[in-house]
C-alpha cells in the first residue's frame, strides 16, 4: 500500500471490515449513500465532522483513517507499532485479492409472495455474495406459496434495483408505496399484470392510471433464488 493509503481506500475497507453496504453506512452516519460513493471512489473527501464520526464509529484514530501509517508509528512504542502493522495486513488483505463469498448483501424483512406486507427495511441478516455488489443488490426472505414450484415458502431471492425488467421476469414490486410483493410481471396496452407462478393464485391487475396513482413499481428484478434442500 505504501506509506500513504488514500482515505477513500480507508473507508471501504472499514465498510467492508463490517459487512456493511454504502447504505448502511450512509444510515449511521446520516449522509447519502451517494456521498459514500463519492468518498469510496475520491470523488470528494468527509468533511473534518465526517471523518470523527467515522473514527467514532470504527474505533479508529484520525491518523489511521487518513492513511498516515509510518508517521504514527514513530510516535509509538514498538507494540503498539507491531499491532498497527497487523491491522495494517489485515486491511491490505480486504483491500486486494478478495475471496469469493468476502461480499455480503443485507436480507431485508419479509416480502410476501402472494398476500403483500408492509416493506420495512429492516435487515434480517447478511448473506455472502460472490462480487462487489453495490447498493442496488439486496435479498428478501419469500412468504408464501405464490411462486411454487420455482420459489418456495422461506426461500431467500436476490433482486437488482438497476436492472431492468422484461414480461415473464420475476421481480420484487411495491403497491401502494408500502407493501412489496414478489411476482412475474407482464406489460398490456391498458395496464400491467403481477402474476403468480401458482395456478391457484389469482392474478392482479392495474391499469396505467392505477400504476400511477397507487403507484405500483418495480423495485428490483430477482437474479437469484437460494433455497433450502
Amino acid at each position: 500500500m505504501g506509506e500513504y493509503a488514500d482515505i477513500k481506500d480507508r473507508i471501504k475497507q472499514l465498510r467492508l471490515s463490517k459487512g456493511w453496504s454504502q447504505q448502511v453506512l450512509a444510515e449511521k452516519l446520516g449522509v447519502t449513500n451517494v456521498a459514500v460513493s463519492q468518498w469510496e471512489r475520491g470523488v470528494k473527501q468527509p468533511k473534518m465532522e465526517m471523518r470523527e464520526a467515522l473514527c467514532d464509529l470504527f474505533n479508529v484514530n484520525m491518523e489511521y483513517l487518513n492513511g498516515n501509517w509510518n508517521k504514527i508509528s514513530r510516535l509509538l512504542s514498538e507494540d503498539e507499532a507491531k499491532f498497527l502493522d497487523a491491522k495494517r495486513n489485515i486491511s491490505d488483505a480486504l483491500r486486494t485479492d478478495i475471496p469469493i463469498g468476502h461480499y455480503r448483501i443485507p436480507v431485508l424483512t419479509t416480502v410476501a409472495a402472494g398476500k403483500p406486507i408492509f416493506a420495512e427495511e429492516d435487515v434480517l441478516q447478511w448473506i455472502d455474495y460472490d462480487k462487489e455488489p453495490g447498493d442496488h443488490v439486496r435479498a428478501c426472505r419469500i412468504e408464501g406459496n405464490s411462486m411454487i414450484p420455482r420459489i418456495q415458502n422461506g426461500d431467500t431471492v436476490i433482486f437488482d434495483s438497476e436492472l431492468g425488467w422484461e414480461d415473464g421476469d420475476v421481480v420484487i414490486a411495491t403497491v401502494n408505496g408500502d407493501h412489496a410483493t414478489c411476482k412475474r410481471i407482464k406489460r398490456y396496452a391498458d395496464g400491467i399484470a403481477l402474476l403468480s407462478d401458482n395456478a391457484n393464485i389469482a392474478p392482479m391487475y392495474f391499469s396505467k392510471k392505477e400504476v400511477e396513482e397507487l403507484p405500483v413499481k418495480v423495485i428490483g428484478r430477482v437474479t437469484e433464488v437460494r433455497g433450502k434442500l
